[in-house]
């Protein structure tokens, strides 16, 4: 039985394609028409990574097209679905660098962090320099106050978090995370994660940090309190 959140369901590692001449019958009993990602091997050097829907049929494929003779044994990993086979396949390409590989894998979806942390290191530094040589600049503290008076609990967060979301008996719920570390949910302003969750849940105390997520990372959405650890 599968588990939650499992991807490969079975695996053979480092296979002779001997067996294809030998053992047809039964490594086709193994692979036969299952998807997953495959590893083509020369000796104990990795040659070749790919993906396939038949993993039968492209192994016996690539023992006679242009990768003929290239390879000696392979492995397959058999996968549950094939939702993110191809963006496994770019990761490996990516990483390994298979000089069988003509393209080395594109993570189309994935952002690039470079240019930001080259922003951020190039700020450090200058705060550094300025530090050393006594021009310390001076931070104008900007203050954001809810009605009563109260900073903002996600005031040091802000501009981390811009959007928040949450599930409640099957309904989608999404807020607003203001400049200024505030909530906008249903059209109320709230200055803390717990007073907006209360109110979409209707309760009389709601822990907001786990009640609400974040978008950490594009499509990569995490519990709120994520931003304490």
């Amino acid at each position: 039985m599968a588990k939650k959140g499992q991807l490969v369901s079975q695996h053979l590692e480092r296979i002779s394609a001997d067996v294809f001449d030998k053992y047809i019958t039964i490594i086709k009993g193994y692979v036969g028409r299952r998807q997953g990602i495959y590893a083509l091997y020369k000796g104990n050097r990795l040659y070749y990574v790919g993906l396939a829907s038949n993993m039968n049929a492209r192994l016996k494929q690539h023992l006679r097209d242009k990768h003929e003779g290239k390879w000696n044994k392979f492995s397959v990993y058999l996968t549950i679905g094939d939702t993110h086979l191809r963006e496994i396949e770019s990761l490996v390409l990516r990483v390994m660098q298979p000089p069988g590989n003509s393209v080395k894998g594109k993570l189309r979806f994935a952002q690039d962090l470079r240019r930001n942390m080259r922003r951020d290191v190039q700020s450090h530094v200058k705060r550094e320099t300025d530090m050393l040589f006594g021009f310390e600049r001076k931070v104008e503290k900007e203050e954001a106050y809810s009605k009563n008076g109260r900073t903002p609990i996600l005031y040091p967060y802000r501009g981390k978090v811009k959007k928040i979301r949450a599930t409640f008996k099957g309904k989608k719920l999404r807020a607003t995370v203001l400049k200024d570390g505030r909530i906008r949910f249903a059209n109320q302003i709230f200055n803390s994660p717990s007073l907006a969750a209360k109110e979409a849940c209707g309760r009389t105390s709601e822990n907001g940090w786990v009640f609400w997520k974040y978008e950490r990372a594009p499509g990569d959405w995490v519990r709120l309190g994520k931003l304490r650890k």
